[in-house]
This record gives structure tokens, C-alpha cells and sequence, in this order.
């Protein structure tokens, strides 16, 4: 089933996640609807606060990064790097800095330039509930780090410098307010409710 994005402005998108465990209700259910809301918005991945839950959890398959794009800059090793983290921690960020043009389906049409480190050595669950850990790089880092920053409350915005964020601020309240048009279901939180 796919289920509403919520958008920019929602106080979810703020708010630090919440560990879980294997009695999680339906989280078989969830990840799944996860994995298919993900792929209806055309995204590489997906937190749990992007769906209205403050649980640590998100989804990823980078493979759309696997095939070359009209620069031939395409990753194979990211054919197949499908992946459930739950309770992820990261345990280090090294190598060097770079920028990489970043969306977020929770704040669509917006894509600005993000730094962030090259590697991230990462543990977490996975969907069995079994530890793992891993050294990631380039593209797939990046998107470990971006949606783990949204289980933190934080958005990939916040990384930018005060005169782009100035220049973003009015497209950002037009998508708080529902002003945007999307190909996928969202919920605003600051649409006015009709009496």
C-alpha cells in the first residue's frame, strides 16, 4: 500500500527517532508499503518520518544509481544495494568531502548541492532483525547519511548556507502549504482544514 509523504514543515521531520524491536507491530507490513511508496515517488530511499512514524527505521535500493546516466556516471556496484536498516548508528564519517546534488521526496522540486564525508561505517538491524555492519562509499554513503539524518530530525536544508536557505524559504513554506505539485500522494501539514 503506499502511503502519504509527509512534506516539509510537518514537526515529525523534527523530531529524533525512536528505537524499536521485533514486536513492532506490522513491521513486515510497513517496510514493504516502505519499499513500494518509495518506488511510486521515484526515490533511492525512504525514512519512517517521511511516513508520519518516529521510529528509527528506513529503506533504500540505490540501483537507479547503478545505470549510466547521460555522463556515463553510473555506479555498478550499486546494481543491487536494496536495503531495511533499523535502529541504525553511525559510527564514522572519514574521507574526503564532496557535494552531490540532493532532493527529498518529503520537500519535492528542490535539489541543491549537499557536502558531506565520503565514507560512513554504519551498524544497524536488518528486516531479520540481525546485526550488521558496514563501510560504505560515494553514492551509497550518501544516501545512508541523508536518510539517516532524517531518524535524527534533521534535513538535508539544514546543511546548506544561510543565503541559499534565504533563497529557498519561500518555495519551502509554498511546500508546507501544500502548493506544489507532486506525481505521488503527500500530506501537508499546514493546509487549512475546510469546515
Amino acid at each position: 500500500m503506499k502511503l502519504p509523504i509527509v512534506a516539509y514543515g510537518d514537526p515529525i521531520l523534527r523530531k529524533k527517532a525512536e528505537e524499536i524491536d521485533e514486536d513492532y507491530p506490522n513491521l513486515k507490513q510497513l517496510i514493504e508499503d516502505m519499499f513500494e511508496t518509495m518506488y511510486a515517488a521515484r526515490g533511492v530511499g525512504l525514512a519512517a518520518p517521511q511516513v508520519g512514524l518516529p521510529i528509527r527505521l528506513f529503506v533504500i535500493d540505490a540501483s537507479p544509481f547503478a545505470e549510466d546516466d547521460e555522463d556515463g556516471a553510473g555506479d555498478p556496484s550499486l546494481k543491487d544495494f536494496k536495503k531495511v536498516l533499523i535502529n541504525p548508528i553511525i559510527l564514522e564519517e572519514t574521507g574526503e568531502k564532496w557535494a552531490f546534488n540532493e532532493g527529498c521526496l518529503s520537500i519535492p522540486d528542490v535539489n541543491e548541492e549537499v557536502i558531506r564525508p565520503a565514507n560512513v561505517l554504519i551498524n544497524y538491524l536488518d528486516e531479520h532483525f540481525e546485526e550488521q555492519e558496514v563501510q560504505l562509499t560515494g553514492l551509497a554513503a550518501r544516501i545512508v547519511q541523508h536518510e539517516y539524518d532524517h531518524i535524527e530530525g534533521r534535513l538535508f536544508v539544514d546543511k546548506l548556507g544561510p543565503l541559499k536557505k534565504a533563497m529557498l524559504k519561500s518555495r519551502l513554506d509554498a511546500i508546507s502549504k501544500g502548493l506544489v505539485r507532486v506525481g505521488y500522494k503527500m500530506k501537508f501539514p499546514n493546509l487549512k482544514k475546510k469546515r
